[in-house]
């Protein structure tokens, strides 16, 4: 299936059964805020996202709150074009970049079924007591808050893309998935980002598709034109890990990496796999140790992820019964986010490149994250 090398909106998509929402329409200029601090919350970032997107939709600036100024312009709605020149001929595998983990999370569909590639047992319980199982495994599914082009506007770069085809819905019916599907649909949500980058001319995203649960070959090649068509000229094909200046010199703004050898072989916009450092812990001592073993065996050569992302087990779930991933998650993010302040990128056997988490924008993690970068200058 060809679908030409010009970009095609893809907004109106057929959707299935599962009762999806429609995807962000707001097409006008993002307003400009300032990164939430350690002490606001992930619902005060979605609060101040929304209200600047107001301010930006009357065309002019908003009133700070409690006084005649306006709101200060976002930190890192631009910040790879804000870095020092100096960094625009690093190679984006030794610049330090923030990602969220499981990106499509804040829009699991509770009417959705359990994954099929979950166990037999699990999905036997999402039949039999819907009610009872769903809601508790929704609790431990759910790693973000913010949406994805308020993940954008907050500084994300990486994004973890989890695909999957619903049974139960047509044909083509591409989701994304994490123990239960997402309401979104991928051709949506990847418009979504176009647009985003469309706003921003000068920032690069990464993004991560995974899993693929249920997909075909058709599928996967069905898939792969919905990137071409969206996406276009922005896509960077695989080679030499490119620098900011030229992918700005060449107008490319996504690099795309997809783990399915088959398909990646025959397609050269897309990029390999990421390798990503999951410690599976529930505990951040131990997830902090693993990444310290994991950098004492050197980096690998390419883009990669270390993530701090915490993991549940069936213990922990059974000892903390009106616990989340969210209340399990935020206690710790000041732990990690430490850990995260003495990382440094580049090349070096213990550097780091990309750091993903869960929750991001609840507090100081992405600023955290970008900052690193100054340790690439000279003193």
């Amino acid at each position: 299936m060809s679908l030409g090398p010009q970009r095609h909106r893809m907004r109106h998509v057929h959707r299935g059964p599962m009762d999806s929402k429609p995807p962000n329409t707001d097409k006008g200029r993002p307003g400009r805020w300032r990164l939430p601090g350690r002490n606001q919350g992930v619902e005060g970032a979605r609060a101040v996202t929304k209200v600047s997107r107001a301010g930006s939709s009357m065309g002019g600036q908003l009133s700070a709150p409690g006084g005649g100024g306006s709101l200060p312009r976002p930190v890192n709605a631009d910040w790879m074009s804000a870095l020092c020149p100096r960094l625009w001929d690093v190679p984006l595998h030794h610049l330090s970049i923030p990602g969220s983990h499981d990106t499509m999370t804040y829009c699991l569909n509770k009417r959705s079924p359990i994954s099929h590639s979950q166990s037999w047992l699990l999905q036997l319980l999402g039949k039999l007591l819907p009610c009872v199982t769903r809601p508790m495994v929704l609790k431990w599914s759910v790693t973000q808050a913010l949406d994805v082009t308020e993940q954008l506007d907050v500084g994300v770069r990486y994004l973890d893309l989890r695909v999957a085809h619903v049974p139960e819905g047509s044909r083509r019916n591409l989701h994304f998935v994490h123990f239960v599907y997402t309401t979104a649909l991928v051709e949506d949500t990847l418009t979504e980002i176009s647009e985003w980058l469309e706003r921003h001319p000068r920032e690069v995203v990464i993004l991560a598709c995974r899993g693929f649960e249920g997909l075909t070959e058709e599928l996967h090649e069905y898939l792969v034109a919905c990137v071409r068509n969206i996406f276009g000229h922005m896509l960077c094909p695989r080679g030499e890990v490119p620098t900011l200046r030229q992918l700005w010199a060449r107008g490319q703004q996504v690099l795309l990496s997809y783990e399915d050898e088959r398909t990646l072989s025959r397609h050269r916009e897309l990029w390999p796999g990421l390798p990503y450092w999951w410690a599976d812990q529930a505990k951040p001592t131990e997830l902090v140790r693993y990444l310290e073993h994991m950098k004492s065996c050197g980096r690998p050569g390419g883009l990669f992820v270390a993530g701090i992302n915490l993991t549940e087990n069936l213990e922990y779930v059974l000892v903390h019964p009106a616990g989340s991933l969210r209340k399990m998650t935020l206690p710790h993010l000041a732990y990690l986010t430490a850990w995260v302040r003495e990382q440094s990128p580049g090349p070096g056997a213990r550097c780091t490149n990309v750091i993903a988490g869960d929750f991001v924008g609840a507090d100081s993690f992405i600023s955290d994250v970008i900052r690193l970068n100054e340790k690439l200058l000279p003193c």
